[in-house]
């Protein structure tokens, strides 16, 4: 494979998760009117006049946005001409740049006409989506001349259960993180675990809700993920990427835990927040490529099948 699809796959990757990180610094510092109600322009200009630290914040997500999604348009072709004969390419190709798109059409909507906080929640998961999609195609290229390869993997029903899951349930525990942000919730609970550990009960107001019920939603994805990685150690010592994987994932969930916690204590310190969604951010693409290792996973089952019965076939005599 040529090196040069490699390294632009790489610096692609980089740059969907500069995009990523980009999103939530607007978020977090109010900078999505720093251009006004104009796109893609700011306040009509070409070169703005009137600099402030929210244009530039805004500005630079829109290039850094836009300079990566001509990169995630380039990899699509270049990925769907080079390892088009690879069963997920395609998809992913497809998937990549339809999600970009999509993530771009709702920011300019958002700048142009509003959007509601709820619909606004859902900008960071589709551009998580694009991410994870370029993410795969990465790996893919990399696996295709055996420098990344993936072993061939035998998943029970149970694990395949765990697996589709919880990557399904991730994506709710980041809406209702982006939610926190959108409506202004992040310190609404200035205690933690509990929104008010001097008086522990239900919360009181629809931002009280959103917060707790974001944070329980973290939890409940710590505990499960934990669960899956006892699995991991005790039933597949012998196959590493299932085995360290699921390491990696209650590392990072770990990690994201303890950052949302800090992210409260610091009073929304933004090292910290930009941490708490990078650490997600991770974790997504992580849990999307066991997504793509169980679906490998039925193909091998059916072809270990169809090799028994061929045995099976040959050892039967002739009458």
């Amino acid at each position: 494979m040529q090196r040069s699809l490699k390294w632009f796959a790489v610096l692609t990757t980089i740059g969907m998760l500069l995009i990523l990180l980009g999103g939530a610094l607007v978020t977090k510092t109010d900078s999505g009117d720093g251009c006004g109600a104009s796109w893609p322009l700011c306040h009509g200009e070409f070169i703005p006049s009137n600099i402030s630290p929210e244009l530039i914040i805004e500005l630079a997500h829109r290039l850094v946005s836009g300079s990566v999604g001509f990169m995630v348009l380039i990899l699509a072709i270049w990925s769907w001409k080079k390892i088009g004969h690879v069963r997920e390419t395609k998809f992913l190709a497809i998937s990549s740049v339809i999600f970009l798109v999509l993530q771009a059409l709702i920011g300019a909507a958002a700048v142009m006409w509003g959007q509601s906080d709820f619909v606004m929640a859902l900008h960071f998961g589709i551009s998580l989506i694009s991410f994870a999609a370029v993410l795969l195609l990465t790996l893919l290229i990399f696996e295709v001349d055996k420098k990344f390869q993936a072993e061939k993997l035998v998943l029970d029903q149970r694990m395949k259960r765990h697996i589709i899951g919880v990557t399904l349930y991730s994506y709710i525990v980041v809406y209702t993180g982006a939610l926190v942000r959108h409506v202004n919730a992040s310190l609404v609970c200035i205690d933690w675990p509990f929104c008010r550990n001097d008086a522990i009960g239900l919360p009181l107001n629809m931002y009280e809700w959103i917060q707790m019920g974001h944070r329980a939603a973290a939890g409940f994805i710590f505990i499960w993920i934990t669960y899956i990685m006892i699995l991991a150690l005790k039933h597949y010592k012998h196959q590493p990427v299932i085995y360290i994987g699921w390491i990696i994932s209650f590392i990072l969930v770990s990690l994201q835990v303890i950052a949302g916690a800090l992210v409260v204590i610091t009073q929304l310190n933004l090292y910290i927040a930009l941490a708490h969604a990078f650490f997600i951010s991770c974790l997504f693409g992580v849990l999307s490529y066991f997504i793509l290792l169980t679906t490998r996973s039925k193909a091998n089952e059916l072809t270990q099948s169809k090799k028994t019965d061929n045995k099976k076939d040959k050892n039967v005599p002739l009458s």
